[in-house]
């Protein structure tokens, strides 16, 4: 397959499998100006072949919408595929020894950056101690971030660069102790890197079929030069779109900034991992119930202002407490302005892993969009896995569930959090459709939709992220095996293959198989990837 040159062209793809609610057959597209003309069956595509400045033969791949990650930080994923990854790290002297490896390698880099321990997975469940990290390094400055980019531990070099008298103990950073030393290393980054940075993650969700980031910025994640650098990166730049948030209460600056809300990581919380989401009963592997940050008060102010100006508020909320702060804040906003005008607006919350049927029956009343993570789950749900050993079997047992929210009417967009977890869009639908607690499961089609229309929906966007003509023509091609339709009922998941089901197919997702790989991206009607060879 060769490259198209620019989105003013017109192209048809043929021999192929599109997946288009439009015509469940579909074996043919044609794109014109950047949007989608025409889909239907390969006989017809005879008509078009004349006419079209390039012919794409898909030789029987499969074109689907591009995904959308509602939720992403890009300048932190560039910087985790260029820097340091603890993620795979068995022990903490296996982190140690890679910390080494990494200083060594790096005798030139003002500040050393890493991401992704988890001392929950350890034998002895210890992070490193901040000695050991100063041996290390050799005394160099160091930031290394948990998996889920909440806590840090880092050398004594970094905190005499941060600003105030920070504690010195051993332990991670947590709270505002690690916003000022994530901002110590983050500026000793300097602006070539950073830009580096947003490329590589970038080009790396365009190999991954992702045609949209949600970008979650803000004071404190990452900075205002950040987020107005990947705007225009994303503006002048082949790539996928990049849709801007920034969390603060500032609905003036997040306009200023670029951002589509005052929302994204606006924290009512922290998260389960370093013992930070907000609990109503407390963790079960510690004597407290985590750290609120929003009430209910300055929620429903925020609502209120943002519904006003016509942007989107979100905030981040992972703990029962949290979320429930967050719901009685928005209802307080509906209550004084109006519900339809909340509605109207599709705020948004951010993870919402610890829900009721209370908080669930209320997004659904209130209009609220869940964007959710289900790599989470994958990651850490189950009777041994992090949320088990925070909370108890049964409490952990009830996170994320999906099918819940599904039946309710919420809307649901999906993301990775990354660098928390990874890009990886297929492998979120499979962790959505094979959660590790079976009632809440939800099909392949649905996790499919929640990746792809789910995060135009979250922008307010109801025309884009399927294959029907006049969209936006972001689309992937992927090289896969058979196609199949998942048939779920109340207790098992059945696959079938029966073209009479009228349903477009999509890959078979189940745990075990090869997951589908991307041959082409395209944005707007520009391809921004094609893998090499093809």
């Amino acid at each position: 397959m060769s490259e198209s040159t620019t989105p003013s062209s017109t192209v048809l793809l043929r021999r192929g499998e599109v997946h288009s609610p439009a015509d469940p057959f579909a074996t043919a597209m044609v794109v014109e100006r950047g949007q989608v003309a025409w889909v239907g069956s390969e006989g017809a595509a005879d008509a078009f072949a004349d006419g079209v400045d390039e012919v794409i033969d898909l030789d029987g791949a499969l074109v689907t919408p591009a995904f959308t990650d509602a939720h992403v930080h890009t300048t932190a994923t560039g910087l985790a595929l260029t820097g340091l990854d603890l993620s795979g790290a068995p022990t903490r002297e296996a982190a140690l020894a890679l910390v080494r490896d990494f200083a060594a390698a790096r005798p030139d880099d003002r500040v050393l950056l890493g991401h992704g321990w988890d001392a929950a997975r350890w034998p002895d469940g210890q992070p490193p101690t901040r000695a050991e990290l100063d041996a290390a390094t050799g005394g160099r400055p160091l930031y290394l971030s948990r998996i889920d980019v909440h806590s840090a531990v880092v050398t004594t070099a970094l905190l005499d660069l941060a600003p105030g008298d920070l504690a010195r103990g051993d332990g991670p950073l947590t709270g505002d102790a690690h916003h000022a030393v994530r901002a110590a290393a983050l500026g000793a980054v300097t602006p070539a890197q950073r830009t580096a940075a947003q490329c590589a993650a970038l080009a790396h969700a365009a190999s991954l079929g992702i045609g949209t980031v949600h970008e979650c910025a803000g004071p404190e994640i990452s900075s205002e030069d950040d987020l107005t650098g990947l705007l225009r990166l994303s503006a002048e730049e082949p790539g996928p779109r990049v849709i801007g948030y920034w969390a603060e209460q500032d609905v003036d600056k997040a306009r200023e900034l670029g951002a589509v809300g005052a929302a994204g990581d606006l924290f009512v919380d922290g998260s389960l991992g370093s013992h930070t989401a907000c609990l109503h009963r407390p963790y079960a592997d510690a004597g407290h119930t985590g750290t609120a940050h929003l009430d209910t008060t300055a929620v429903a102010a925020h609502v209120v202002a943002c519904t006003e100006a016509g942007l989107q508020a979100g905030f981040h909320a992972i703990g029962d407490a949290a979320v429930g702060a967050v719901v009685e804040g928005v209802r307080a906003a509906a209550d004084k302005i109006g519900l339809a005008r909340v509605r109207a607006a599709r705020h948004r919350i951010e993870h919402a892993e610890m829900l009721t049927p209370e908080t669930v029956a209320a997004f659904a009343e209130l209009g609220l969009t869940a964007s959710v993570q289900p790599a989470f789950d994958a990651l850490w749900g189950g009777e041994d896995g992090m949320y088990a050993q925070r909370l108890g079997a049964e409490r952990a047992r009830t996170l994320n569930p999906f099918a819940a929210l599904l039946r309710a009417g919420v809307p649901l967009a999906f993301g990775s959090d990354s660098p928390v977890t990874p890009l990886d869009p297929w492998g979120t639908v499979r962790a959505a459709a094979f959660h590790r607690t079976p009632e809440h499961r939800v099909s392949v089609r649905a996790a499919f939709t929640a990746h792809t229309r789910g995060g135009w929906r979250a922008i307010g966007r109801d025309d884009a992220g399927v294959l029907v003509p006049g969209v936006p023509a972001d689309y992937a091609v992927w090289r896969t095996d058979e196609l199949v339709v998942q048939a779920p009922d109340d207790r098992v998941a059945r696959w079938s293959t029966d073209p009479r089901s009228g349903t477009p197919g999509l890959p078979d997702l189940t745990p075990g198989r090869e997951l589908p790989v991307c041959l082409r991206t395209v944005v707007g009607g520009r391809t921004v990837f094609v893998r090499p060879g093809e």
